[in-house]
């Protein structure tokens, strides 16, 4: 590097630094003083949030990730215990929710003033109809001997509700009455009493939607009743006397909060919200006790796993030895021999920085550092992002000197560039359960295997070198950031899908230039191999056994876990896209060859492919718009989508200008599209 560049570099490798210094001061400072009550979001699952969307279908909790329990994990969770919820109708809107969440076939139909027993698997889900806390069965439950009565040993979690009934009836003893009968449940389960389940949650009394209610509630029941009854919940919690062993979920009414078209009634809520509730219990017993394997995506009242040794030790590696190397070097009164160790001086940076990166990224998404918050996708915020970028790149556009020619190297680093923020921007902010956009997104891959296709054709065609140390070359660098973040982090190689396939397509075309690279001069046997080839490799993964198989060896050798069925969907979804790159590079290359751009009828040819290439951009468009669903799409996609990308190639270099013209903005993360690509799954896309 000169003089010039290292110091022009010098800034903004400072101001990078900088920047991330900021960035890590901030998250420490929340993680260790403003959240150092409640670092894992335990508090914040149970008392704060917000919706994410108008429907009512997402809810947030405040910094961490509401996970939604399958049938599966609520079985694993619960592992055949028992779970009572006793209460009102409020509590047995939960109950029910909870059912449906161990299975959803359940019916959930019966005689509203009434117990429940529902056993699913070997988990058993009980209801007690008691309104008013006072039945044998609550009594039962707070002695310790409801197992010995109802067996299933103590319960795993026991959710009580009460408060409406006590407003409802006034002889009853109204809210006096209910007071005296917190003070006892609040005893009950101090840790000096009997062990009432692993998991005790009191229900807050449920703010009624006023305007909702029939005259005859309305008459009894008043918000500022149910406020001063919340508020004596709320000074139970935190009276020393007590030492209670409960959680109160005040989410549960701040997600009710205004929401009068969810209620027919004012006290009973629609099904979505009563899911959104169980969702909170679930989180709150389940999140520490699972497996905890990738993704992290449950990350309220739950800690991450300890690293083991192996992901220990690479870490110590990564940090210590290339900055020790870089120390020793700055000595003088260091052994010749010391340096053995280590590689020559100019590799000791990069390998540093490398490094702190992967470091970087273990701390993203593997600690409680930084804050998750689940995916709402925001047309609004997709469409501010996307301008941005594109104004980003506009302004930076700048001519060549001369004719750079057909997808020369600035323009596919741009185009990769672009379409990486376009990626970017699609999985940050949750796009994906978008058609419009999933379909073009899908097309913007396809274009990357397109230029992997033909890049490496026009490679081998021009340089015929088929050596080792360029097959190492290339696979070291689609893979160096993956394998180590996939030791680093403990995950799955194939859950990068992106560094594994364009790795194996990578090998599929060595592999096809190499057989007879003797006679690739001669048209006929290039395109028999060509289409051989093709058909070899869609047999492979298309069929049924052979993909399979070769899975079942590999996990069994290296104890992976690789599922074929994933793997054929992302190799099949884009089949052919990669050969069409390869017959596109040799194309070109032939009429270059044959000098067909100067003949005279070439303009005219050139203006009709322009113009063809113009209208099948906007047939796709139409196409893919008029798809009932992304998964109709994916069916068609292998087919349609080299159309766009060849459309776009014309297009683009439709002039001289406009071939020569490039964004430096686009370049600069063109350059790093691969790596920028496996960054997003531990940071913007972190616990996904």
């Amino acid at each position: 590097m000169s003089a010039k560049s290292s110091s022009s570099a010098f800034p903004t490798n400072a101001l990078h630094s900088a920047l991330i210094g900021i960035v890590l001061s901030l998250a420490v400072f929340r993680f260790f003083i403003q959240d150092a009550g409640d670092r894992h979001h335990c508090e914040a699952l149970l008392n704060e949030g917000r919706w994410l969307d108008s429907a009512h279908q997402s809810w947030q909790p405040s910094g961490c990730m509401l996970h939604n329990y399958s049938p599966k994990e609520v079985a694993t969770c619960f592992d055949g215990r028992h779970i009572v919820f006793v209460g009102d109708s409020t509590v047995r809107q939960v109950f029910y929710a909870a059912v449906k969440h161990a299975d959803k076939s359940i019916d959930t139909t019966a005689e509203k003033h009434s117990d429940r027993d529902i056993t699913v698997g070997k988990t058993k889900f009980s209801f007690y109809w008691d309104p008013f806390l006072n039945s044998t069965r609550m009594a039962q439950l707070l002695d310790g001997s409801l197992g010995q009565s109802v067996g299933g040993g103590t319960p795993t979690m026991a959710v009580i509700g009460s408060g409406i009934w006590y407003l409802r009836h006034p002889d009853s003893g109204g809210i006096n009455a209910w007071n005296h009968r917190m003070d006892a449940l609040f005893s009950a389960v101090s840790p000096s009493g009997p062990v009432v389940a692993d998991d005790v949650i009191l229900m807050p009394v449920e703010n009624a939607i006023e305007s909702r209610l029939s005259p005859e509630r309305a008459a009894t029941v008043h918000l500022d009743d149910i406020k001063t009854m919340n508020e004596a919940l709320d000074r139970r919690l935190h009276e020393p006397q007590f030492k209670p062993t409960l959680a109160i979920p005040r989410a549960f009414n701040q997600l009710i909060d205004g929401l009068e078209d969810e209620t027919l009634d004012g006290l009973h809520f629609s099904e979505p919200i009563s899911k959104v509730q169980a969702s909170i219990l679930f989180n709150l017993r389940c999140n520490d006790v699972l497996p905890k394997k990738f993704p992290f995506d449950k990350t309220c009242c739950s800690q991450y796993p300890t690293p083991n040794w192996v992901q220990s030790l690479l870490l110590l590696i990564l940090l210590a030895w290339a900055p020790a190397g870089l120390y020793l070097y700055s000595r003088s009164d260091i052994s010749i021999s010391t340096y053995s160790f280590f590689p020559e001086q100019k590799y000791l940076l990069p390998i540093t920085i490398f490094g702190l990166a992967v470091s970087f990224l273990f701390v993203a998404d593997r600690t409680s550092l930084f804050l998750k918050e689940n995916k709402q996708y925001d047309a609004l915020t997709f469409g501010v992002l996307c301008l941005a970028a594109l104004g980003a790149g506009l302004a930076t556009m700048k001519p060549a000197e001369k004719d750079l020619g057909f997808l020369n190297r600035d323009q596919t680093d741009e185009w990769k560039g672009w379409m990486q923020i376009a990626i970017l921007i699609y999985h940050y902010v949750g796009a994906s359960k978008i058609s419009g956009i999933y379909n073009p997104i899908r097309v913007l891959v396809a274009a990357y295997l397109f230029q992997t296709g033909y890049g490496h054709l026009s490679f081998f065609l021009k340089k015929a070198d088929f050596g080792f140390s360029r097959v190492a070359n290339i696979v070291i660098r689609l893979n160096l950031l993956t394998v180590a973040l996939a030791y680093v982090m403990h995950t799955d190689y194939l859950s990068y899908y992106f560094s594994p396939l364009v790795t194996i397509w990578f090998g599929i075309i060595w592999v096809t230039m190499w057989a007879g690279h003797q006679y690739n001069e001669r048209p006929a046997f290039l395109l028999g191999k060509l289409a051989i080839a093709a058909a070899l490799t869609a047999v492979y993964f298309q069929m049924e056994g052979p993909l399979e198989a070769t899975f079942s060896v590999v996990n069994a050798i290296f104890a992976t876990e690789w599922n074929a069925k994933e793997w054929r969907f992302r190799v099949t979804l884009d089949m052919w896209i990669v050969w069409v790159g390869m017959l596109t590079a040799y194309a070109f290359i032939k009429i270059k060859e044959a000098r067909l751009t100067d003949r005279p009828e070439w303009p005219q040819w050139q203006r009709m492919t322009i113009i063809g290439s113009a209208v099948t951009m906007a047939a796709y468009f139409v196409f893919e718009l008029t798809r009932a669903s992304k998964f109709v799409y994916n069916g068609w996609h292998p087919y349609v989508s080299m159309f766009p990308v060849l459309a776009f190639c014309v297009l683009r270099n439709a002039t001289p200008y406009l071939r020569s013209t490039s964004s430096k903005f686009f370049i600069f993360f063109g350059q790093c599209s691969l790596e920028t690509f496996i960054i997003q799954f531990h940071l913007f896309i972190a616990g996904e």
